[in-house]
Order: C-alpha cells, then sequence, then structure tokens
C-alpha cells in the first residue's frame, strides 16, 4: 500500500540559493508519516491517552534532485518491514515522476519514560491490511 500526500513549496522551505533547504525535507517526511498513520484511522493525540508514543529511531536520505519554490510534490510513504516495536518506512519525494529525494525510515513505538513498547495492535493491523 502507497500513500501519497502532496506538499507545496513555500519561500520559509528554501534557502538563499531558492532550493529547498535540506533540513526541510525532514517536515515533509514527517508530515507524510503522520497523514499515511491519520488515514489508516490512527491518531497520535489518541495513543499518547494511551501512553504511546512514536520516536524516529533512524534514517537514511538520499538527494538526488532539488524541489523549488512553488513546486507541486508528493510525499510517497510505504511500509518496508514491522518487528515488535519497530516499524520500517520507505519514503520518497517526488515532482512530475521524478524523484527528487528518497529515506527509509525506522520508528520506534515507546512510552512516556523513554521505554519501547509493542507496536499498537491498530498498527499492526494497518501492516497486515497492506
Amino acid at each position: 500500500m502507497t500513500h501519497r500526500f502532496p506538499v507545496r513549496i513555500y519561500y520559509e522551505d528554501t534557502d538563499f540559493s531558492g532550493n529547498v533547504y535540506h533540513a526541510a525535507y525532514l517536515k515533509f517526511f514527517e508530515r507524510g508519516r503522520t497523514e499515511f498513520l491519520r488515514e489508516a484511522g490512527i491518531h497520535h493525540s489518541e495513543l499518547a491517552g494511551e501512553g504511546i508514543a512514536f520516536a524516529v529511531r533512524s534514517m537514511v536520505i538520499d538527494f538526488e534532485g532539488a524541489a523549488h519554490i512553488d513546486d507541486l510534490l508528493s510525499v510517497e510513504t510505504v511500509v518496508e518491514a514491522m518487528s515488535g516495536a519497530r516499524l520500517t518506512l520507505a519514503q520518497t519525494i517526488i515532482r512530475d515522476d521524478k524523484v527528487l529525494t528518497r529515506a527509509k525510515v525506522v520508528v520506534v513505538a515507546i512510552r512516556a519514560d523513554g521505554s519501547a513498547a509493542r507496536l499498537p495492535a491498530v498498527v499492526r493491523a494497518l501492516v497486515t491490511k497492506g
């Protein structure tokens, strides 16, 4: 299952050269992950009520092209793997069918004290559906 989330580039996302600043891509990937979960009926606020949150454990990013002001991008998110507390996602940022940035992201479920937690059943069900 591939989730797609549109992102428009604004002036605030760019650096002095007119290209999207590298750290802005982290925000775009985060929004894509959040909307991927939201569309599946999983809301961070509800998980927090159960004492569960997600934390990024690792992220590997490849920048293959630059985005510019006013571009309309698509953040694509796909589940690659899942284990007890981990969810591995492949994310891609695309403009007009051209890949600009790729990321492999590992998120973990944690409790309020920072210790590992088992992925909630609703998340595991999402992965097995996809």
